[in-house]
């Protein structure tokens, strides 16, 4: 076996057992002695491939990112010449992957953000572009990211173990976010909602100049 290969297994090992100590012990008990230890490698063995506690956080957060970064690539080739909205399809169907995937790998993930909250760059500006392109593509931008805020819910509520909801629920309310035809009778687009929007900001103008213009009038002396 040559170096690179032994080099990447300790690593991989060592990501391996981190996951393990967070999903059993959580994310507080996870030190590079903790990891030598679960993982079978030396302290030395660890430290050669991480420095210190944040720098196995980040390489966890890195490759949970890669993972669903790969899952997102493949789905968007399959929905791109059939979806009216492909971005959005393949954020829904990647968050539904992201609640289905093992809790330990997960966890993971949280974990990271928790113990190092500057660590939440990396996946908030992914997140940026991938709700501009969401926004971009549809004809009722606003429906569309509740759609994506709505997924979004299901996944964390899952993660934190608060959620009331069956595996069963899970699914059928994934599978309606993902189901265009459920929301085109509710879309408003843009040029709509402007329509409907403008009567209601013509009375607003109206009933506010009434009493500015009285309160200008100066009162009569006695």
């Amino acid at each position: 076996m040559d170096n690179a290969t032994r080099s990447e297994r300790s690593r991989n090992a060592a990501l391996e057992a981190a996951i393990r100590i967070i999903a059993r012990d959580g994310p507080g008990r996870l030190t590079l002695d903790a990891i030598a230890r679960e993982s079978g490698l030396s302290k030395g063995g660890v430290m050669h491939q991480f420095r210190t506690k944040e720098a196995v956080l980040k390489a966890l957060l890195e490759r949970q990112m890669e993972h669903f970064e790969e899952f997102s690539t493949g789905y968007m080739a399959k929905v791109s010449a059939t979806s009216a909205n492909p971005n959005l399809a393949t954020q829904l169907a990647t968050v539904r992957e992201a609640a289905t995937s093992p809790n330990s790998a997960a966890l993971a993930l949280v974990a990271a953000m928790v113990e190092n909250p500057g660590l939440m760059m990396l996946p908030r500006e992914r997140e940026m572009k991938r709700v501009a392109a969401i926004k971009a593509e549809s004809a009722d931008p606003d429906l569309a990211l509740l759609r994506w805020a709505a997924a979004r819910g299901l996944l964390l509520s899952s993660l934190f173990g608060m959620s009331p909801l069956s595996k069963d629920e899970h699914d059928r309310l994934f599978a309606r976010l993902l189901d265009d035809g459920q929301w085109a009778g509710v879309e408003q687009p843009a040029k709509e909602r402007q329509t409907k929007e403008q009567p209601t900001k013509a009375r607003a103008a109206k009933s506010g100049a009434a009493p500015a213009a009285k309160a200008a009038t100066p009162r009569k002396r006695a």
